[in-house]
């Protein structure tokens, strides 16, 4: 893997790492803000950037079992959730390709741009 350029996202609307503050997602891009996660609700989200993945794991949660590999902050190396590989169950082949943000280990980094 080559050398990963920092992005830094704009608008007024944006989480961040909560450790070091590394911009993560845009408000618009969350799905749902109704998931859990190991440090209680999380987010569902359709991009982020500034994160790195780890291992593809298969892992039994409470809507069937999926493949998914763990995110981490990029400048920090933080555990911030998880991505969704692979769902094995039709109803929930949605989530392929999405993202959990846990909402614990993030932060608000909203700023007014105009």
């Amino acid at each position: 893997m080559g050398y990963m350029h920092k992005v830094f996202l704009s608008g007024s609307g944006i989480y961040g790492c909560s450790n070091c503050g590394t911009h993560l997602a845009l408000k618009d891009k969350v799905t749902s803000k109704l998931y859990t996660g190991q440090y209680g609700r999380a987010y569902l989200v359709d991009e982020v950037t500034n994160v790195r993945a780890g291992e593809a794991d298969k892992r039994s949660m409470t809507t069937g079992v999926h493949i998914v590999r763990d995110i981490m902050c990029m400048e920090c190396n933080r555990y911030l959730g998880w991505t969704y590989i692979t769902a094995f169950s039709a109803d929930q082949k949605f989530k392929e390709g999405k993202f959990i943000l846990e909402k614990e280990l993030i932060c608000d980094r909203s700023r007014d741009w105009d």
